[in-house]
């Protein structure tokens, strides 16, 4: 196996793996560049290896976030929360990426990096780990992926959690969603009052109603009526849940605010991940029956790693740390008229690459500005070419000190304890410091890592209302 930066000869190249009966569609998706040659393609008959799907103009996105989820959660990532049958069957009928990064252990962080392509360091409300206490938010100003898609032709809707700001210049109608539904932060979920358990401050637009129910299946409904809709034009939709991460309760459960700090319980964890499955089938249901399955791509990722109650398999520490834990997640993307079934790959992924990727596909070109940070990663995801190489870099400041930097197998990661060097390859459960007897390495990581902090903002302070 090429060891990458270990030999000297770059980054270590993944091999993408695939399922016997994927090989009819392969040999034609061979001599596709990227979804942007798809595009470039007439209207009409497009073949696919052993069968013909018709495409009629730029596909349907709907991009899935999951809240907490990590990594470990469903079977096909090597961890069970339980049965996830909608959940592996997206996985199953598309690619999942067995390397997958949040962009931050944390939400907000990585909902910023999602919209910019950007690392969030380079913003200033990117240094805020959790925005509620504060009033900053994602000023209008650069273009955002909802815009960009929308300056493209697409119709924009946003259903769940923002994230980026709870005043009205950062609503997200400001950044080209031409809907939304959902919760502006997580904060308007938690009651004021014990008399209002049960009830949540959703907005409609603009307009705020507090309505009963839970709000996994709330976002459900309105994701599932905006696809079924009819239209002339294709859609972004991007579902943004808070679940599991915010657990439904019953009697004798704990106020669960924030349940990487208090409150929860793993009964109620468990009935969160049926919940969010049930939801995320119900919706792949309805493009099912609207014939919009072939032509719509569906992008399924967690915003940052495990949260309390969320099972990590081999991997170490939790949500709001640079260990695996904290930012190795789920991902699977499935486009049946593009993305061979049942395949996988070891691509180094991350937040931003999601950008560039749903860019593309769309036909929009790429520069510094759209998505100065991802890849497209189309071409991989696809067959059409092999794993690239890359580094990759995390910073956390408020609620954790960390630093991070993946190359190849390796990452080198800075905490309160000290630096470490680990070869993931062999070690993806980080036991084993490997700087003493690869110090050149180690130094060479260090070195990197300052050159790519130097392009950064300065750390915030830490957040004394999270101290």
């Amino acid at each position: 196996m090429d060891r990458g930066i270990e030999n000297g000869q770059g980054l270590r190249v993944g091999v993408v793996r695939r399922a016997a009966g994927a090989m009819g569609r392969r040999a034609f998706l061979q001599r596709l560049a990227s979804a942007a040659a798809l595009a470039a393609l007439p209207e009409g008959l497009v073949a696919c290896g052993e069968r013909a799907a018709v495409r009629r103009g730029p596909p349907n996105l709907l991009l899935i976030l999951a809240g907490d989820l990590g990594h470990g959660a469903a079977a096909t990532f090597g961890g069970s929360d339980g049965s996830l049958p909608a959940i592996e069957r997206l996985i199953a009928g598309g690619v999942r990426l067995t390397q997958a990064y949040a962009a931050a252990p944390a939400a907000a962080p990585t909902h910023l990096a999602l919209m910019t392509g950007a690392y969030p360091a380079r913003t200033e409300v990117g240094l805020r780990e959790q925005l509620s206490t504060h009033p900053l938010g994602l000023s209008p100003g650069p273009s955002t992926l909802p815009r960009r898609l929308k300056d493209a032709g697409y119709e924009t809707a946003l259903v769940g959690t923002w994230r980026l700001g709870a005043l009205p210049e950062f609503h997200p109608l400001r950044h080209g969603f031409d809907e939304f539904y959902g919760l502006l932060d997580t904060t308007d979920a938690a009651p004021p009052a014990d008399a209002d358990r049960g009830t949540h401050l959703v907005y409609d637009g603009e307009t705020p109603t507090r309505i009963e129910g839970d709000v996994t299946d709330l976002l459900t409904e309105r994701a599932v009526r905006l696809i079924a809709r009819q239209r002339s034009a294709p859609f972004f939709l991007s579902l943004q849940y808070d679940t599991p991460r915010a657990t439904p309760h019953a009697p004798g459960d704990a106020p669960d605010l924030d349940p990487l700090f208090q409150g929860g319980s793993p009964e109620a964890h468990a009935r969160a991940l049926e919940r969010l499955d049930a939801g995320i089938g119900r919706v792949l249901d309805a493009l099912a029956a609207h014939g919009l399955e072939e032509n719509t791509l569906v992008v399924f990722i967690s915003e940052n790693g495990t949260g309390r109650f969320s099972r990590r398999g081999p991997l170490r520490g939790g949500k709001m740390t640079l260990w695996e834990g904290g930012i190795r997640v789920a991902a699977a993307a499935r486009w049946p008229a593009v993305i061979p079934a049942g395949t996988e790959t070891d691509q180094a992924a991350i937040t931003m690459d999601w950008t560039a990727t749903l860019l593309t596909a769309a036909g929009i070109e790429l520069d510094a500005d759209t998505a100065p940070d991802g890849i497209d990663l189309m071409p991989v995801l696809t067959g059409a070419s092999a794993p690239s190489a890359r580094e990759l870099f995390w910073r956390t400041d408020q609620r954790t000190r960390h630093k991070a930097m993946r190359g190849g197998d390796w990452k080198y990661l800075a905490t309160e304890e000290g630096e470490f060097l680990f070869d993931l390859e062999t070690d993806p459960g980080e036991t084993r410091d490997r700087k003493h007897d690869q110090p050149d390495l180690f130094e060479r990581f260090k070195a990197a890592y300052t050159r790519w902090e130097a392009q950064m903002l300065e750390p915030a302070a830490p957040d004394p209302a999270r101290a």
